[in-house]
């Protein structure tokens, strides 16, 4: 007879994020027509009669993905938001509506909570997107936000991550690696004050990457840019994992290869002195940061003219016909392999 102790145990973390939901979503049927594409993208797609609709959730746990030691409630509340309506512009859609889970302890007051809401609310104003439902319960372990949302997109129009062909061009909106250095400078304040709880933070001169990691933007203005140019993306993914991570999951869900240029890499200069302070090379904070929220994704070579009339979209490389094969062209010219070391909600720390 076999018993308990004789299954082998495998760890959550070494499957990382995207293995654990491969493993346990392998192979589930799909019982409905109207479940066009289930797990795999930035959202689901339903399709109802003409409709497409699109639908995603992320949950936000403290203590994992944020630190309520430097994130104001109201911060967290509009990011909570924010990077949802992030994953349907990533499916070249509209966020429409919002159903908002809450686990709360009673160390938060109603006050607190309506500080939180406030963001959420401040959010939805800015991508006019209803807050139709919710679930609210307690919590022994801190704050846990979950948010469902649903878009919506014409079928031509819906980008997948599967789309890219050998010869497109990989483009990404504004620059990259701010929100992780917003995010290092922080835990830096943070040790520094746990040291000296007399110190104030030094945080001066460093709004912008400061508002990178606590009010992130999704880019929905590059979608209606996009849409307006003429232009309809072979593929596409929003950046909240690194750009070496997303570029990957482009690579294997289109089955193609591609080559980054580091010199085309979109930095930021109070990013690139960050670096410095740090001693990181500002590439490798581009390439493995996380919470970015721009949008990377693929375009026709035809399409070239039309995205350089496009403001804050950088092309930073193309994609090959070398299967998995993703590689950095550096300044010196030199071919690095790409490695995901970016953000995994499952590894521990």
């Amino acid at each position: 007879m076999t018993t308990g102790h004789d299954v082998p145990r495998t760890e959550i973390s070494s499957l990382g994020e995207f293995g654990l939901i491969e493993r346990l979503t392998s192979g589930l049927p799909v019982y409905n027509e109207s479940t066009l594409r289930a797990v795999g993208d930035d959202a689901a797609v339903l399709g109802f009669g003409e409709q497409r609709i699109l639908l995603s959730v992320d949950l936000l746990v403290e203590g994992v993905h944020f630190d309520l030691t430097y994130t104001p409630l109201r911060h967290l509340g509009y990011k909570a938001i924010a990077v949802n309506v992030s994953d349907i512009a990533a499916m070249n859609g509209k966020a429409t509506q919002i159903v908002v889970g809450l686990a709360v302890s009673n160390r938060f007051s109603v006050e607190a909570l309506e500080e939180l809401y406030a963001g959420i609310r401040l959010a939805c104003e800015r991508y006019k997107v209803d807050l139709v439902g919710g679930d609210t319960t307690s919590s022994t372990s801190g704050l846990v936000l979950s948010v469902t949302v649903i878009g919506q997109a014409a079928e031509a129009d819906i980008t997948y991550r599967s789309g890219a062909r050998a010869g497109d061009l990989l483009c990404v909106s504004g620059d990259l690696g701010a929100a992780y250095m917003g995010l290092l400078l922080l835990e830096r304040e943070k040790a520094e004050f746990k040291a000296n709880p007399n110190m104030q933070p030094d945080l001066e001169g460093y709004d912008y990457v400061l508002q990178r990691q606590l009010k992130p933007e999704p880019r929905t203005d590059i979608v209606e840019a996009l849409r307006h140019s003429g232009i309809t993306p072979t593929s596409m993914i929003d950046i909240s994992d690194g750009l070496a991570s997303e570029t990957l999951h482009l690579c294997k869900a289109s089955s193609v290869g591609c080559r980054i240029y580091e010199n085309k890499l979109p930095l930021d200069h109070t990013m690139i002195s960050l670096c410095q302070d740090f001693k990181l090379v500002p590439a490798v904070a581009a390439l493995n940061g996380g919470e970015d929220y721009e949008l990377l994704f693929t375009i026709k070579q035809e399409d070239y003219q039309k995205i350089l009339a496009i403001k804050d979209v950088s092309i930073i490389g193309h994609m090959t016909a070398e299967s998995g094969q993703a590689h950095l062209i550096t300044n010196d010219e030199q071919l690095i392999p790409i490695t995901a070391q970016g953000w995994d909600a499952l590894k521990m720390r």
